[in-house]
């Protein structure tokens, strides 16, 4: 391990990586390509957790609990960078991010093993279930803001000088793999169980029956129970790593920070620079990177009636055809530096949100692109009425005339205009020149149907709209079309995100570093990009738009270009020793 230990120097650059900077990298990017895994998992199945921990409840109830529970993944993730980056900072990177995977790994494999609602509900326990959910859902957001930073600053403090853009992208790819993982797995399980087992047939609390296939019954358990292996092989793996030799320089010098979170936020001259990583760093890479992986999927579904097979398939190759730019760009930045990279695809893509997601919608769902611009929809309302929906986490109730129409317009995909009127008008939804008053019994019927006839296409019939029947059923002309709009998409997100890990380690002092970049690292990725979907389609509701929402992360991003333009500076040749 005498290559993984050495203390880098400038010289290095030219020569190649050696056999202990790979396994620093494989070690660092492995573990957190399992996390990412991990974490992924459960939103990608939040409903049939729902179903099965908060049974007690109506669907749409349990729902609402099932992304509360996703939620506190997200909100504990700033607490968990200042939990294990003063562990990091204090007594080291490589057994700090040990314990990270370790609370990581164990808490997913546990919810594969916790018993359901109903099983706990036979013994007068079954709160039990819905509670510990929670517990573990915190315990994976603490552990995930406390990885990437110790995963970064370790790689970092291993690389050559000169390189450092390219060693740290490896940690860039892992976000993107761990998706791209449990979406193979569970596709794969998915379609092995309900292949080979028969489905269920249930009996609700209000006696109503529902048919269950066999992998929402309990085939949904097998990708979490499949995390232990993966959590084993990262385990062993960094057991044998040493520690980064920026920090035992630091500990044999004396040099290391005894308090590092007063150091790093209670004192001006480093708090601020923090605060500069936030608003011209993380918060335009975030909305960008969510954007290209999360809202894109989210657009395709719930915008453009994608079914959920198909529309995972077409993010799954962009981000297989896509990936590399990772790579690439973190090398690039080595060259050129972090800030141009970055704060350039900040501005590329919000240059290029509107075209690149009408384009996306004219290829996936045809029919709908041209309903959208030739069937014209009015909602007559008085505007003060009118809520705005945001609704992150479910739990809000928007019941007012205004806020039904236009929530089911928006869920429809129907681009609308609102037509104000004078305080108490009855709210009306105008087809075509036809009104339909929400306080119509037979509201929410009619108007679907209303749709249809005018030239919207029916969910349930529509032959346009971009289908795929197996994994590599892509080459057509319009699915080629649309996976490559999504690869230009994630292209935008490995360019943001490729040269970030360097950048924000070069911007703090090595004895402060674990905890000063981490915090602003997971507020812009947690809570700036965590709630672009919900903001966006919340945007998309108020103004009757289905682009509007994009306005969010171009609003961002052009925010983070323009601090970032005047007050990052540019770090790539930096001493991290320091």
């Amino acid at each position: 391990m005498a290559g993984a230990t050495a203390i880098p120097r400038s010289g290095d650059a030219v020569r190649p990586m050696t056999a202990g900077e790979k396994k620093v990298i494989m070690a660092s990017s492995l573990g957190t390509v399992f996390e990412w895994y991990d974490f992924y998992l459960y939103g990608s199945l939040a409903a049939i957790i729902g179903a099965q921990f908060f049974s007690a409840y109506p669907e749409a109830t349990r729902n609402i609990f099932a992304l509360l529970a996703f939620a506190a993944g997200f909100l504990v993730r700033p607490f968990g960078a200042l939990v294990f980056g003063r562990l990091g900072d204090m007594v080291g990177r490589k057994y700090t991010f040990l314990v990270t995977i370790l609370i990581m790994g164990i808490s997913t494999f546990a919810v594969g093993l916790l018993p359901s609602y109903t099983t706990l509900a036979a013994y007068n326990v079954g709160w039990i279930a819905p509670v510990t959910l929670l517990a573990l859902r915190m315990l994976q957001g603490l552990a995930l803001g406390g990885e990437y930073g110790g995963a970064a600053v370790y790689v970092a403090e291993h690389a050559p000088a000169g390189r450092r853009g390219f060693y740290t992208a490896f940690i860039q790819t892992t976000a993107t793999l761990g998706l791209l993982l449990s979406l193979i797995i569970i596709l794969s399980t998915q379609g092995y169980v309900n292949s080979a087992y028969p489905a269920t047939t249930v009996t609700n609390p209000d006696g109503t029956t529902t048919t269950l296939t066999a992998f929402q019954v309990w085939g949904w358990r097998i990708p979490f129970l499949v995390s232990v292996v993966l959590l084993a092989i990262s385990v062993w793996i960094r057991l044998q790593m040493q520690e980064s030799p920026a920090f035992k320089k630091m500990k044999e010098e004396g040099t290391h920070s005894k308090a590092p979170l007063s150091e790093a936020f209670g004192q001006w001259k480093n708090a601020k620079w923090a605060l500069l990583a936030l608003l011209g760093l993380t918060a335009g890479q975030a909305v960008v990177w969510y954007t290209g992986q999360f809202y894109a999927l989210f657009f395709l579904q719930s915008i453009l009636k994608v079914d959920q097979f198909t529309a995972n398939i077409m993010i799954a190759w962009s981000l297989i055809l896509a990936t590399g730019g990772f790579l690439f760009f973190g090398s690039l930045s080595d060259r050129i530096g972090r800030k141009p990279i970055i704060l350039g695809g900040c501005l590329i893509a919000a240059l290029t949100y509107f075209p690149l997601f009408n384009m996306l919608t004219a290829q996936a769902n045809p029919a709908l692109h041209a309903a959208q611009a030739n069937v014209p929809v009015v909602v007559k309302t008085n505007k003060d009425d009118c809520s705005f929906q945001f609704n992150p986490v479910g739990t809000a109730k928007f019941t007012k005339e205004c806020d039904v129409a236009k929530a089911l317009l928006a869920r429809s995909a129907v681009n609308y205009t609102t037509e104000n009127q004078p305080a108490g008008t009855p709210t009306v939804v105008s087809i075509k020149g036809k009104d339909f008053p929400v306080a119509d019994p037979n509201f929410a019927k009619a108007v679907p149907a209303a749709l249809t006839e005018a030239g919207y296409p029916s969910a349930s019939a529509n032959p346009t709209v971009i289908k795929a029947s197996n994994p590599i059923d892509i080459f057509t002309g319009q699915k080629l079309a649309v996976v490559g709009i999504l690869t230009i998409l994630v292209l935008y997100v490995t360019m943001v995100y490729g040269p970030i890990a360097a950048a924000l380690v070069e911007l703090f002092p090595t004895r402060i570093r674990y905890t000063s970049m981490s915090l602003p690292y997971h507020i812009g990725n947690g809570w700036f990009g965590g709630l672009l979907p919900a903001t966006a389609f919340a945007m998309v509701a108020q103004t009757g738009d289905i682009y509007f929402g994009l306005w969010y992360p171009i609003v961002i991003a052009l925010f983070t270009f323009v601090i970032g333009l005047i007050f990052i500076p540019e770090t790539k040749d930096r001493d991290i020793l320091s």
